[in-house]
């Protein structure tokens, strides 16, 4: 099917559209072609809390099911792997969702209206008929933050993960690099190309979802479960870059995302890292005359702020200051967005610019009760925030001082942070050893907000190489020719796993290599020049038994992150 510039089969290729109704014709004729026979026993087994009957046309989901203003709602999946929202009603009066495709009078006496599943209608359908089952503001409730590049085929591992282990987390979870805007990718638009210290250039967009079509796919694959998982959506690393488009893009980003729980204002690219390195104290005091123009404003932040010397706080505003107005204005398009409904805001810090080394640029504990205490004078209602704890991607930790220090260090921002009622973030989790989770998780008391998401993809990897490794074989091939291009241009991770791979000893699993883990992602949702998907739905149409081994590895592997983090 053609939507806009984009030839697609939502069937295999999901999480694009930011509906699960993309033919509403041959919706409705599904659905008005089933007898009423069908329409009679689901009836009765609603009414007497029987399991739901079987049609080779129809699924209907008990865990969507609810009762509201005396009508019955639920979830179907048609065959054509189209999902509808059912009403039964009493009368013929308006549907109370939108977007109605259909309605028929039963022989019982009964109304079936067919609507929809854009994503106005779930979000009315999570919001007034099943709030328990919708994404939600989840405050201070501690959780993992659950990054789902493989969208609908994670979904199911995380829910029975989250009920078997009974942890929260933000389910619907990805990142301004791994999606897209709806609107470009049906305009056709190459994606925005970043480069990431060590990796090399990464195209945003590379898991081949959009924001809004993610959130559609992962509030439907919520309903459909029979568990009833307390997650919120989190629109990750929404960045503010250098430049005077900086803002107006993750506007634009916060448009699309305008459904999610969570907004993880990504700041770090506009950071004066440099501030904090000026010895002279009297051009540290200039800091503040230079930025703080305003009489009023200068009285009142040295005033809010009068327990900092005035050198040290000239250093403070001048690295984060700019950051903090674009937090601002920001949190006010959010809120103007959200219209009263409760989100959660996280100010993220924890990434460096490629001239900055990680290590060299850990939050130290001054400069986050600096953001605090200025978050409250300006009123801000940040939930979260990231520092920078030293965790980079594709290794454990490794900055000087070891466990100890990281232990230390985090104890004692935890403390500062729950002063004011702030939860901390660790951004990266995926590649740290089991023994380094479990300090985040005694430091905190296991009151933290631990974000994975690569590993989710690799087991992907690993899963589809150990059960069916002809089809692995094109993603291996992409993976390769991505690296070595990235190591031409210098990139020093892409270097060292193409030697490490080229030196290995003995044959290995491909899917196992760093080299696959640290460079497999671009492969999935690339596109061609035209803005065609290339290999994407080849990911989504495989066997079923895969998709069984997948689910039953990502529940094993974030019941392993949640025992580490939680149970301190």
């Amino acid at each position: 099917m053609q939507f806009g510039k984009l030839d697609l089969n939502p069937a295999k290729n999901p999480a694009v559209l930011d509906t699960g109704s993309w033919d509403k014709k041959n919706a409705w004729d599904i659905i008005n072609a089933i007898d009423d026979s069908y329409w009679q026993a689901l009836q009765e087994a609603i009414t007497t809390h029987q399991p739901f009957p079987f049609h080779t046309c129809c699924t209907v989901y008990p865990g969507s099911y609810a009762c509201y203003q005396q009508g019955d709602f639920v979830l179907a999946e048609l065959h054509d792997k189209q999902k509808v929202f059912l009403e039964f009603a009493d009368n013929d009066s308006q549907p109370f969702l939108q977007g109605k495709i259909g309605a028929k009078h039963l022989k019982s006496g009964k109304f079936l209206s067919t609507c929809t599943t854009e994503a106005a209608n779930i979000d009315l359908y999570c919001r007034r008929i099943h709030p328990q089952k919708g994404p939600q503001a989840l405050a201070a409730t501690p959780r993992l933050g659950i990054g789902v590049r493989m969208s609908t085929a994670v979904w199911p591992g995380i829910w029975r993960a989250m009920a078997k282990y009974d942890f929260a987390a933000n389910a619907i979870q990805n990142s301004l690099r791994e999606l897209n805007m709806l609107d470009d990718v049906l305009a056709g638009k190459p994606p925005h190309t970043n480069y990431l210290f060590s990796f090399g250039n990464i195209d945003e967009g590379h898991t081949g979802s959009t924001f809004e079509g993610l959130w559609v796919a992962g509030v439907l694959s919520a309903l459909k479960s029979e568990t009833l998982p307390k997650y919120g959506a989190d629109a990750d690393h929404i960045m503010v870059k250098r430049g005077p488009e900086g803002l107006d893009r993750a506007k634009r980003i916060i448009d699309s995302a305008r459904y999610y729980t969570f907004f993880t204002l990504d700041v770090s690219d506009i950071l004066n890292y440099g501030a904090l390195n000026e010895t002279s104290a009297a051009k540290a005091e200039a800091y503040l005359t230079e930025i703080l123009q305003d009489a009023s404003l200068f009285k009142s932040v040295l005033a809010y702020h009068s327990q900092t010397d005035e050198a040290t706080l000239g250093r403070l505003v001048a690295k984060y200051w700019k950051a903090l107005d674009a937090a601002q204005v920001l949190y006010d398009h959010i809120r103007e967005l959200k219209k009263g409904v409760p989100f959660d805001l996280e100010l993220s810090i924890d990434e460096n610019p490629p001239e900055v080394r990680t290590c060299q640029s850990l939050t130290q504990d001054v400069e986050l009760r600096f953001l605090i205490t200025e978050i409250q004078r300006r009123q801000l209602p940040i939930t979260h925030i990231a520092p920078n704890f030293g965790v980079e991607k594709g290794v454990d930790y490794r900055c000087p001082g070891g466990l100890e220090e990281l232990e230390a260090r985090v104890r004692r921002q935890y403390r500062i942070a729950s002063e004011y009622g702030i939860m901390l973030d660790c951004h990266s989790g995926d590649d740290l050893a089991s023994a380094t989770r479990k300090v985040f998780g005694r430091a905190t008391e296991g009151h933290i907000h631990f974000k994975i998401s690569p590993s989710l993809q690799v087991i992907f990897g690993e899963t589809l190489e150990d059960l069916y490794p002809e089809q692995f074989r094109f993603w291996w091939d992409d993976t390769l020719a991505y690296a070595r291009r990235e190591a031409e241009g210098g990139a020093g991770m892409a270097i060292e796993s193409l030697r490490e791979y080229e030196n290995r000893d003995h044959p290995q699993s491909l899917a196992r290599t760093s080299l696959f883990q640290h460079f497999n992602f671009a492969t999935v949702g690339k596109r061609d020049a035209q803005g065609q998907f290339i290999f994407r739905e080849q990911f989504y149409d495989l066997p079923a038994v895969f998709y069984e081994e997948y689910t039953r590895r990502i529940e094993q592997r974030l019941g392993e992150v949640a025992q580490d983090v939680f149970s301190c």
